[in-house]
C-alpha cells in the first residue's frame, strides 16, 4: 500500500497517524464532507436552480446530513456555507453538541443560503 503513496498522501497519512482517536475521526469526517462538496460541485452546473430536497432519515450522522443537504442544494457552491457546516461539524464531533441540534442548524443553514442565493440572482 506505501509503496503506491505520493509524497502528500504519505504526508496526510503521517499525520492522521499521530493523532488523537477523537481527532482521527474529525478529520476523517472533514475529508468525507469536502468529498462531498466536491460531488456536488461537479453536478451543480448540470441541475437546475431548484432545490429537491431529500427526506431527512431517522438516526441521520452530521456527514450525512451534510451529502444530503449538499445533494438536495447542489447549486450552492459558497465558500462561507463550507466554513459554517465546517464549524458545527467541530462542535458536534469536538464539542459533543448534539447531532439532531446540529443537523436542524444545518438544514437551517442550507434554506437560508439557498435564500440568499435567490435573492442575489
Amino acid at each position: 500500500m506505501g509503496a503506491n503513496l505520493n509524497s502528500d498522501q504519505k504526508l496526510l497519512l503521517s499525520f492522521y497517524n499521530n493523532l488523537s482517536e477523537l481527532d482521527q475521526k474529525s478529520l476523517l469526517s472533514y475529508a468525507e464532507f469536502l468529498a462531498v462538496k466536491g460531488e456536488s460541485s461537479a453536478t451543480a452546473a448540470e441541475t437546475n436552480q431548484i432545490p429537491e430536497i431529500l427526506a431527512r432519515p431517522k438516526d441521520e450522522s452530521v456527514p450525512k446530513a451534510i451529502k444530503r443537504l449538499s445533494l438536495s442544494y447542489p447549486m450552492l457552491q459558497d465558500t462561507e456555507l463550507l466554513h459554517r457546516c465546517s464549524a458545527l461539524m467541530s462542535d458536534h464531533i469536538l464539542k459533543g453538541r448534539a447531532a439532531i441540534s446540529v443537523i436542524d442548524e444545518l438544514e437551517l443553514l442550507f434554506r437560508q443560503s439557498y435564500e440568499n442565493f435567490q435573492n442575489d440572482k
